[in-house]
C-alpha cells in the first residue's frame, strides 16, 4: 500500500523501501513536501521525487537501481576524440540555476518535463545550502551541456542532464566521475536504466545492495568543497 506523507511534518519517516510497488516499479509514497529536511532524508534512504505538473509529489525507490562507480567510467574512442578536439571548457557549480533550467526544457525525444517550478526552487535551495551541485560544459562562452545532483557523504545522486552540442552531457558526466574519483567518492546514483548510461559504464544493482552502500558511504565525509572554485579537471 502506498503511503501518504504529511506535508506539515518534513521530519516524518518514509516507509521502508522494500514496501515500494512493483508496478509502477518503485513507487513508494505520495505527498509531503520538497523541504531540504525531507529531500535529504529521502536521498539517504535511496528515495527520490519524480512527478509531473498535474500530479502530487511522488516518491520512488526502484529495484534494480542504476549506478555508476566513478572509477569505472568508460570513455569510448569517439567520445575521447570529442574530448580532445572539441575545445570544451568545464566547470563545477558556476551556473547551477542555468543548468537546472536547461534540464527542465523539452528535448528531442522528451517533449514533457518532470522538473516543475517547485522542483527547481527546491534544488536551487539545496544548492545554496551546499548539497546540490552542477557540472557545466562550455563552448566558448556558451553553456552547451551539464548535469546536476545532490552530494551526501561520498555519494552523488544524479538528477538530470542536458546537451545542446555534440556529446556535451556525456562529457559532463565523464568529468564529474573523474572529479569524484579524485575526491574519494564511491558511488553515483543514476536512478534508472538507460542505454546512454550503460555506454559510460553504469550498471544495475539490486535495491538491497544499493541501500547498503548508502548506509555506509552517506555517513562518510565528502570533499566536494573545492568545486566552489570551478575546477577544470583535464
Amino acid at each position: 500500500m502506498i503511503s501518504l506523507l504529511d506535508p506539515d511534518n518534513p521530519h516524518a519517516p518514509f516507509p521502508p523501501v522494500d514496501s515500494a510497488e512493483r508496478e509502477p516499479d518503485g513507487l513508494l509514497a505520495v505527498g509531503g513536501d520538497l523541504s531540504p529536511v525531507r529531500l535529504l532524508n529521502a536521498y539517504r534512504q535511496g528515495i527520490f521525487p519524480w512527478y509531473s505538473e498535474e500530479q502530487p509529489i511522488l516518491w520512488w525507490s526502484p529495484n534494480p537501481r542504476m549506478v555508476l562507480f566513478p572509477q569505472k567510467i568508460k570513455v569510448s574512442k569517439s567520445l575521447n576524440k570529442t574530448l580532445r578536439n572539441r575545445g570544451y571548457v568545464f566547470s563545477f557549480d558556476q551556473a547551477f540555476s542555468s543548468v537546472i533550467n536547461h534540464c527542465a526544457m523539452p528535448q528531442p525525444g522528451r517533449e514533457e518535463t518532470w522538473i516543475t517550478d517547485e522542483m527547481m526552487d527546491a534544488y536551487i535551495h539545496l544548492h545554496k545550502l551546499g548539497f546540490a551541485h552542477s557540472a557545466e560544459v562550455w563552448e566558448e562562452d556558451r553553456l552547451v551541456g551539464g548535469l546536476y545532483g545532490v552530494a551526501i557523504g561520498r555519494v552523488f545522486f544524479g538528477e538530470s542532464m542536458f546537451s545542446l552540442s555534440r556529446d556535451a552531457s556525456k562529457i559532463a558526466l565523464v568529468h564529474l566521475a573523474n572529479a569524484l574519483a579524485e575526491q574519494a567518492f564511491e558511488l553515483i546514483d543514476c536512478q534508472v536504466y538507460t542505454a546512454h548510461l550503460v555506454t559510460l559504464g553504469a550498471e544495475e544493482i539490486d535495491r538491497d545492495s544499493f541501500t547498503q552502500l548508502l548506509n555506509h558511504h552517506c555517513q562518510q565525509t565528502g570533499f566536494i568543497g573545492s568545486w566552489q572554485k570551478g575546477i577544470n579537471p583535464q
